[in-house]
């Protein structure tokens, strides 16, 4: 009987040690598991956020404003020339400037300033040297940064397209962070260097909304 008695009160003891070390096991996998699922949490949020700046950042919108570009060069010296040879008047619907030797102008203090057309203004004849860009079936003709498309029987300067491809920067261009990327601009376009076939090229990515 004594003997019935002790292997009663053990097999008691083993079953209660043996339900506690389940509880135990069992609540260090669900602490384990909760861990996990926070983790993954923290690292999709971080994948996400990685995404998103990466398409936000890494290419400009097609309009920046201008109160988001900071220069990163020097003041551009302003060209004025007294008098001008072989000038023309060209005009758009709200500007108007003067066309010599392929350089634009405009008329201030007594002097010519050159400076870049605003999209509109329209010439006769190409200036010489000009390249030909091809974007989505749309001839541009490119000369010193500048755009045009012809339009009946003249040339009218235009924004360029998102996409247009030139393999060289047009003097006078100028350096600019944009959220901390690096861009380059002339005559308010924006341009991201690029590889093209292992040949170094510029994309239009961008323009500078006045």
């Amino acid at each position: 009987m004594k003997n019935i008695l002790k292997l009663s009160l053990l097999l008691i003891m083993l079953t209660g040690f043996t339900a506690e070390t389940f509880a135990q096991q069992r609540s260090s996998r669900t602490t384990t598991t909760s861990n996990t699922s926070n983790n993954k949490g923290r690292s999709n949020q971080t994948v996400s956020n990685s995404s998103s700046k990466t398409t936000t950042n890494t290419k400009v919108q097609n309009k920046v404003s201008k109160d988001k570009v900071t220069y990163k060069t020097t003041q551009k010296k302003v060209e004025a020339q007294r008098t001008l040879t072989n000038k023309t008047l060209v005009k758009s619907e709200n500007n108007e400037y003067y066309y010599s030797n392929t350089n634009y102008y405009t008329y201030t203090g007594g002097r010519y300033v050159q400076t870049t057309p605003r999209p509109g203004v329209r010439i006769q004849v190409l200036p010489s040297g000009y390249r030909t860009v091809r974007v989505n079936n749309t001839n541009y003709f490119t000369f010193q940064g500048i755009f045009y498309i012809h339009v009946g029987n003249m040339y009218e300067v235009v924004e360029p397209e998102i996409g247009a491809i030139v393999y060289e920067l047009p003097s006078g261009y100028e350096r600019v962070e944009i959220d901390g990327y690096l861009y380059y601009e002339y005559a308010n376009v924006l341009y991201e260097k690029v590889q093209i076939n292992g040949t170094r090229a510029y994309e239009v990515v961008g323009t500078i909304d006045l």
